[in-house]
């Protein structure tokens, strides 16, 4: 008669017991180095992707976060002492501000701020859910999406030869200079290609610029860096006079300066059919 019950019972032990053994970290996970854990928490959920985006409470020019994206879930292990989600995100901003950082948000139980450390910025969002039984991290290493597709000759020349011009990819610069980064090679390797494939082909290579700082300082960076790419090309043996540099500033953004993203859009070197 009682065999029923203690099955039973035996299958919520093994139940429960389960549920105790499974709250351990999801595989390839780990927390941040900047940050440990609140005491008894597991992680639940993991992800780091090189570049995303994040839209947060903060105004003016920190509201969109771009760059090397950490996001973390931690939940309470069965048994553990729960905190309330003011605790959690409060522990987070002690902790931001114990490294040198600042808390820019503060709603009680999510805080949002950044770190300024030699030259580099990163953005934190923690938040406590379900009465402190769980709470997320989002860290974001702020860096601009780097390319990594390069075109080839054909497609520029495709290009060129439906729209009057095209943006090259794969063009780097040293930072507010007119240097052009070894990286760049591949790129330009092309646009020679392109040329001594098509031998009446002229080109104007256009400079442009994101819309920061001083308007005048833009426009001249963008025809120096333009020149530059002129220059590049001529030493791998084009003639310098199928090529005339321009630089046009922020003038024709491609996209909106609001965004990193954006801005690194709007950072690029096009040519156009003269």
């Amino acid at each position: 008669m009682l065999r029923k019950p203690i099955v039973g019972l035996v299958f919520f032990l093994a139940t429960v017991a389960l549920g105790i053994c499974q709250e351990t970290d999801v595989s390839d996970s780990s927390d941040h180095p900047l940050f440990t854990r609140m005491a008894g928490f597991y992680i639940s959920d993991y992800s780091v992707k090189d570049f995303d985006t994040y839209e947060s409470l903060m105004t003016g020019p920190d509201s969109t976060w771009a760059g090397k994206t950490t996001r973390i879930r931690y939940d309470l292990k069965t048994g553990a002492k729960q905190p309330s989600m003011t605790q959690i995100a409060q522990n987070y901003a002690a902790a931001l501000r114990k490294i040198g950082g600042k808390v820019l948000v503060d709603q009680g139980r999510m805080i949002e701020g950044k770190i300024e450390k030699n030259g580099s910025v990163t953005y934190i969002h923690a938040e406590g859910f379900n009465d402190g039984g769980n709470y997320s991290l989002v860290i974001i290493e702020k860096g601009a999406l780097q390319q990594e597709v390069v075109a080839d000759a054909a497609s520029l020349g495709a290009s060129i030869a439906s729209t009057g011009k095209v943006v090259v990819q794969g063009i780097y610069f040293e930072a507010d200079k007119a240097i052009v980064k070894k990286e760049s090679g591949p790129a330009l390797d092309e646009v020679v290609k392109l040329l001594q494939q098509n031998p009446r082909l002229s080109l104007f290579v256009v400079g442009h610029t994101a819309n920061v700082g001083n308007l005048d300082d833009s426009l001249r960076l963008s025809n120096d860096r333009a020149k530059a790419i002129v220059d590049a090309l001529v030493d791998r043996g084009i003639a310098a006079s199928r090529l005339k540099a321009v630089g046009i500033g922020p003038y024709s953004p491609a996209a909106s300066n609001r965004t990193e993203e954006g801005r690194a859009l709007n950072r690029r070197v096009e040519l156009v059919e003269q």
